[in-house]
């Protein structure tokens, strides 16, 4: 059944091709430069990078016939073919000056610093002494890239993220949503309600420590609110995790409160597989260009989580960051999760705003929070 409806789909669009070619051949070379129209379709290429209503006319038929006709064309053309047929379509048309192509917003340094700080806004982890070296918590418009070995708290990190990005304005927060993108499979949803109920708690508590109406500043909010602000998407192969990168812009556009897109974690599918380094490094380099585009244009926070290995520099096994050197100059912050005996500890790396430093951070049963002896050496003190 597929077979024969394919071979009348090409008959289809041989005949449909044949009929434009023959069209534009009984046209005069004056009539098609007075008309700005090219000499003929020669590839099905050039068909399917037509405009419907263009079709429509010079065939003499409906909009829906050209557009079910573009469909067609569309299926059996190579992207190649496509990408060279606009080009063509492009160069055709009438030469412009080069200042339309250039679209310069000119800003002067006072007027880029002001605007950033502005817009600077920042998401808490809900650890106070990680979120002082932070600055206040994860900045937007930047991308955020933090590693560490198993064990240490990446996905906990991430989904309190998720979870504190919905934090309402009366309180510090920026009332938006999440993007949870999971490449590992390693994100439950039965620990993600955990931090939920938690954070509703921590809200409630909030509000009776300001002597607050709670119905009327948290709109009784329940777990279950806090886990629908939080979109998730499941990613199986690197050609996945590339088409939905493709996507996020989009989607972003339909969804304009979110405010966090957290990828679980960034190399997993980049890890293997991949014969050829040099192609993998240009697709990870147009896929950090789309993150951090993204993160300026949407003011959002973009957190990638990474794994670690071990390397022997300066005589000594040190812990480095997967997907190699070249990725590591991708991202705005890089923070480090590490052991430090009993102790997890997170080190800022790389920053062009902050100082290097490190801060203890423990992962409970709430969820992230402060490190209990540091707690403990605060009351002493």
């Amino acid at each position: 059944m597929a077979r024969g409806v394919s071979v009348i789909v090409k008959r289809r669009t041989f005949c449909l091709l044949s009929k434009l070619r023959g069209f534009h051949h009984q046209q005069s070379r004056e009539e098609r430069k007075e008309y700005h129209q090219p000499a003929g379709y020669t590839a099905l290429a050039l068909l399917a990078s037509s405009f419907h209503s263009e079709l429509a006319s010079d065939l003499e038929i409906s909009d829906g016939e050209a557009l079910e006709n573009l469909k067609v064309a569309s299926s059996h053309g190579s992207l190649m073919d496509r990408s060279n047929a606009i080009l063509q379509r492009e160069q055709q048309q009438q030469s412009l000056n080069p200042k339309d192509w250039i679209a310069v917003d000119q800003q002067n340094a006072w007027d880029l610093l002001h605007e950033e700080r502005s817009l600077m806004t920042r998401i808490s982890t809900s650890c106070a002494d990680l979120d002082d070296i932070l600055g206040g918590g994860i900045s937007c418009k930047q991308v955020t890239e933090i590693g560490g070995v198993p064990g240490i708290g990446k996905t906990q990190l991430g989904i309190q993220l998720a979870v504190n990005v919905q934090m309402p304005s009366y309180c510090g927060g920026l009332g938006g949503k999440a993007i949870y993108i999971d490449t590992e499979g390693s994100f439950m949803v039965e620990r993600a309600q955990e931090i939920a109920e938690a954070y509703v708690e921590d809200i409630s508590e909030y509000n009776r420590f300001l002597h607050k109406d709670l119905q009327a500043c948290q709109g009784e909010i329940q777990g279950k609110d806090v886990l629908q602000n939080i979109y998730f998407f499941r990613i199986c192969s690197y050609t996945e995790q590339i088409a939905l990168i493709n996507y996020l812009e989009e989607f972003i556009s339909d969804h304009k409160d979110v405010k966090i897109v957290i990828i679980d974690s960034v190399a997993f599918h980049f890890r293997q597989g991949f014969e050829d380094m040099a192609l993998r490094t240009r697709i990870l380099g147009e896929m950090a260009l789309k993150l951090v585009k993204l993160a300026k244009m949407c003011n959002l926070a973009v957190v990638l989580l990474n794994q670690v290995t071990t390397r022997y520099m300066e005589g000594s096994f040190q812990l480095s960051f997967s997907l190699g050197d070249n990725w590591s100059r991708c991202c705005t912050n890089r923070i480090i999760l590490y052991w430090n005996g009993n102790e997890r500890y997170a080190y800022i790396d790389k920053s062009p705003y902050l100082r290097s430093a490190a801060a203890p951070y423990s992962v409970t049963s709430r969820g992230i929070r402060n490190s209990a002896s540091h707690c403990k050496r605060s009351k002493l003190v």
